[in-house]
């Protein structure tokens, strides 16, 4: 037996002994509809049969029909004009070619190196400066002494680690 669904008329192929007489709740699998269908009887066969020609008349010149296809309207989902209108994203060229486009910006490693001049700058400041911000300041002259022995502690360990090496 054939069951058909309502909602996409999708057709199942069913056992006959899986529909009883009282009817039985059917889900369809493509589109989820539920329904419950009734077993087909002879009389029903016979409408539908009715309803169906049995003879499908074609023009004479069949073969001269040119057969015309519609091309569905395929759309590709990443290109630049879609993806613009339908979620306002602009896509940068990706074809390799940078155009005379220079890439601008530090990366990592720029970035530390500019931090350690930065800090070794400062380091050297402070050295030079050390002798009047202690005459003017007293209290800060044991920071400044810890801070001096503390990278002094570091570049040896530096300068170890890259002996090992």
């Amino acid at each position: 037996m054939l069951a058909k669904c309502n909602s996409c008329d999708k057709k199942f192929s069913v056992p006959d002994s899986a529909i009883t007489e009282a009817g039985r709740l059917v889900q369809c699998g493509s589109c989820g509809n539920t329904w419950t269908q009734y077993p087909i009887t002879e009389q029903s066969e016979k409408k539908i049969n009715k309803l169906i020609p049995n003879k499908i008349k074609y023009p004479h010149n069949v073969s001269k029909i040119k057969k015309t296809t519609k091309k569905k309207n395929a759309r590709n989902l990443y290109s630049k004009e879609y993806l613009k209108k339908k979620y306002g994203l602009s896509i940068a060229d990706s074809s390799g070619h940078q155009n005379n486009k220079i890439k601008s910006g530090f990366s990592f490693y720029n970035h530390i190196v500019i931090f350690s001049v930065f800090i070794i700058a400062l380091l050297g400041i402070l050295n030079l400066a050390k002798d009047i911000i202690i005459k003017n300041y007293p209290s800060t002259e044991t920071y400044i002494n810890y801070l001096y022995e503390v990278v002094e502690i570091i570049r040896l360990t530096i300068f170890q680690l890259l002996n090992k090496f």
